[in-house]
């Protein structure tokens, strides 16, 4: 006894269809023919990509484009370069300002009562008949925290080859990568008015993939307005670990007192600071046009200036900015370099490395 096929529901399958087919040729008086095996189950439906999985493909994409294995390569002979002409900053263990019982040695002690009998040099003892202790420079895993800014300014491009944000976010990636690879931990933290991101401190692929997809944002949608003192002052209760802060900004809009009052509880808990500033050449001298129309990318406020008329007087300023940020750096222990998007992009790789400060 033939079992009945139930009637289809909803839109007709494509076994639904061959069936159709078959009935329209056997009551047209062909016979249909005979299938040797009939599909166990429809064919999958072509599947829609959604409009959010677009975007997260094409965010990955973004990310990954900011290292590519060329300069890796590059960076990796960087960093033997680095150890044969400046004590290496990526060795994986770094001296700790701390005195600690073991490590390298720092110095001699006199002995005082209630430091433990072991410590004592007994050979000195023997030579000089003063008791006196070596002490050690401990050595200890070292941190260092990215900061980028992610605000509107980041997205200028001029002459350069480049917009500032895209640079600073390639800048970011590389250090994170170096670090990583001698076994540092690395934190990253996005600003604008504010902090819009952070990724605490940590190591490893994954950890790189999470700080490459964060870069996404001032690398190619840099938007809002700047509060770097502000940012400072939140970052200084991120970071619970004393390390190397490195920020990388075009350091525009704020009084360079402001920023480094904003760094005074960071240095006095004994972080190493870096302050890379990224410019776009048509920032330090303006472009050559006899008519121009600056629009404020952060606030959209306009005006209609021709810049030969102000260039002289615009470079003089930007230039003791500059000099400003530098000697109050000095000050306080504060380093800084000025790095513009037409310059090669190793140079700020070679800056961190301190292959500038071994060769002046």
């Amino acid at each position: 006894m033939a079992t009945p096929i139930p009637e289809p529901r909803g839109e007709p399958t494509v076994l639904g269809a061959r069936f159709a087919s078959a009935l329209q040729r056997a009551t047209a008086g062909s016979p249909p023919p005979f299938p040797k095996s009939l599909p166990t189950t429809p064919p999958p439906f072509p599947t829609a990509i959604t409009p959010d999985a677009a975007a997260e493909r094409n965010r990955e994409h973004q990310a990954l484009r900011l290292l590519n294995q060329a300069e890796l390569e590059r960076f990796k002979n960087l960093i033997v370069f680095a150890k044969t002409t400046v004590e290496s900053q990526f060795s994986g263990r770094h001296k700790s300002p701390d005195l600690g019982s073991g490590g390298e040695f720092a110095e001699y002690q006199a002995y005082l009562p209630g430091l433990p009998v072991h410590a004592i040099d007994w050979r000195i003892y023997a030579r000089t008949r003063k008791l006196v202790i070596r002490r050690y420079r401990e050595e200890t895993d070292m941190d260092v925290h990215l900061l980028v800014d992610a605000s509107g300014s980041m997205d200028f491009l001029g002459g350069g080859s480049e917009n500032k944000g895209r640079r600073a976010a390639r800048i970011a990636a590389a250090l994170a990568y170096l670090m990583m690879k001698q076994g540092d931990k690395a934190s990253l933290t996005l600003f604008a008015d504010r902090v819009v991101d952070h990724l605490p401190a940590g190591g490893g692929q994954r950890h790189l993939l999470s700080a490459l997809r964060s870069l996404v944002r001032p690398a190619y949608g840099a938007t809002g307005l700047t509060d770097l003192p502000g940012a400072i002052t939140e970052c200084s209760r991120l970071y619970k670990r004393r390390g190397r802060l490195v920020i990388l900004s075009d350091f525009l809009g704020h009084d360079p007192a402001e920023i480094f009052d904003a760094l005074g509880p960071l240095i006095h808990r004994g972080f190493a600071i870096l302050l890379m500033q990224i410019l776009d050449p048509e920032e330090r001298t303006l472009p050559d046009a006899p008519l121009a129309r600056f629009v404020d990318m952060e606030t959209g406020e306009s005006i209609e200036v021709e810049p030969a008329e102000i260039r002289d007087a615009y470079a003089a300023r930007v230039h003791e900015r500059c000099e400003s940020l530098a000697a109050d750096g000095a000050k306080h222990r504060v380093e800084f370099t000025s790095l513009g998007t037409e310059s090669p992009y190793r140079e700020a790789i070679e800056s961190y490395l301190g292959f500038r400060t071994a060769k002046n």
